[in-house]
């Protein structure tokens, strides 16, 4: 077993949620635990989780395992450890990778900053891959990191998009039951084929569901399970709450799941999950204006357009872009309307560059100029505004991805309404599809 390597001082908040788990939210999450212990007169147990990520991800049809797949320039089983690593009461995250990939996981431990993740030699199959997990955690030697937990859950690698609630159900359960799952509807009916390719019979699909991951157990309820499975058990099986129900002779309690507890099995999933990132993360954008926040002038023009526009988005103005950038927000809109220089952009790039905001999601920076051909020279503040490229160049090794917007001013009231309209329209796309292919472009409206 090795530690991953120590991480720095990024943001950890779960796969595609906005909120940071720092402060109140912080506090909130490890009460959780506490909380429901306190109801039902106990304490809260001690909580670890393992992760098998030995898998080749053969069903893909990609030379990369699955879990190591890139999804937004960062591979996907990092999400899966952010979505673990936000929930404060799991002590230790212990991931089973194979020998040829361990140094692959170190780096992504390292490079994104995750804390609390301890890496152990995956088996040849999943079921033994989670034993050598167990193995680790069941050592409870005080010269080491890890100590037992008293409860353990066990999640799949690809599938980041598991949230706490899930994750304490299945955690109280099996604190109550001894073995707990989440299960949920099947999608489509079971068939049993015949010998010689044949219905044979069908399950009626409203008695039965679909076993989904996360599973939880007492520690020393699944680790016995495991000590006198079989070999045949530990080659073929897949279902770790059979192996509790087999040789322990513990029924789980079964938790109904959200539909974000999907696998990513198929190439095509790491389309749908790369969307839904994309998505969640751009539900809050952020406009700063190098003007008075009272100051009637064509930016707060470009503000309401903006707001139509991305309707189901929460806009807000950048007035403390500290807390801001402490909230995670992934898109920022700067306004240029005083000057034809980059200086509020490079104050807010700066910033974005101090607080690590960009280790784990791209953010997205619209920098937007008014170009007013009446007082400055045409060729002078186009010299200036191209300056967007050089800007981006930098920015884009830190994860952040710039673009610039150039707005013609003044003319006639209808043409400059059609103009923010434009403008408004490519910024809306510009921060949906994160497209780093327009990373320095200077597109005008």
């Amino acid at each position: 077993m090795e530690s991953g390597p120590p991480g720095g001082s990024g943001p950890a908040e779960p796969g595609p949620r906005l909120r940071g788990w720092r402060g109140a939210d912080a506090a909130a999450s490890a009460s959780s635990l506490s909380r429901f212990g306190a109801e039902a007169g106990c304490r809260a147990p001690a909580v670890a989780a393992v992760l098998p990520a030995g898998g080749s991800g053969e069903r893909m049809g990609v030379p990369t395992p699955k879990q190591f797949c890139p999804i937004l320039e960062r591979p996907l089983i990092s999400y899966t450890l952010q979505a673990l690593e936000r929930v404060s009461w799991i002590k230790d995250i212990v991931v089973a990778v194979t020998r040829e990939n361990m140094e692959t996981m170190k780096g992504i431990i390292q490079r994104y900053q995750h804390k609390r993740i301890s890496l152990v030699e995956a088996g040849v199959t999943r079921h033994r891959s989670i034993f050598n997990g167990l193995k680790v955690l069941a050592e409870d030697q005080p010269s080491r990191r890890l100590s037992k937990p008293e409860v353990v859950i066990i999640h799949d690698a690809v599938r980041p998009f598991v949230e706490e609630d899930v994750l304490l159900k299945v955690v109280t359960a099996a604190q109550e039951h001894g073995a707990s799952g989440a299960i949920r509807p099947l999608v489509s009916t079971v068939i049993s084929p015949s010998a010689d390719s044949c219905l044979d019979h069908s399950l009626e699909r409203a008695r039965h569901r679909a076993s989904e991951m996360p599973q939880a157990f007492l520690f020393d309820v699944i680790y016995e399970a495991y000590q006198q499975c079989s070999d045949y058990d530990l080659e073929f099986g897949t279902e770790c709450l059979h192996l509790a129900l087999k040789y322990s002779h513990i029924k789980a309690k079964l938790v109904e799941g959200s539909p974000d507890l999907w696998k990513v099995t198929y190439k095509r999933d790491l389309y749908a999950a790369e969307s839904i990132i994309k998505e969640r993360i751009s539900q809050q954008v952020c406009i700063i204006m190098d003007t008075k926040e009272d100051e009637e002038h064509v930016g707060r023009y470009l503000e309401e357009m903006l707001k139509t526009e991305l309707n189901h988005v929460k806009v807000i103005s950048g007035q403390d872009l500290q807390q801001i950038i402490l909230e995670q927000c992934y898109s920022f809109v700067c306004v240029n309307v005083m000057t034809s220089d980059f200086e509020e952009t490079q104050r807010l790039l700066n910033m974005l560059e101090e607080s690590n905001l960009s280790i784990l999601y791209p953010v997205v920076v619209i920098s937007v100029h008014f170009l007013d051909y009446e007082s400055v020279p045409f060729g002078q503040k186009m010299e200036k505004v191209m300056q967007v490229r050089e800007f981006a160049k930098e920015a884009k090794k830190r994860n952040i991805l710039l673009s610039g917007l150039l707005i013609y001013f003044p003319q006639e009231e209808q043409k400059l309404r059609e103009s923010l309209r434009q403008g408004a329209t490519i910024i809306a796309a510009l921060i949906k599809e994160r497209n780093s292919g327009l990373i320095g472009q200077l597109l005008v409206a």
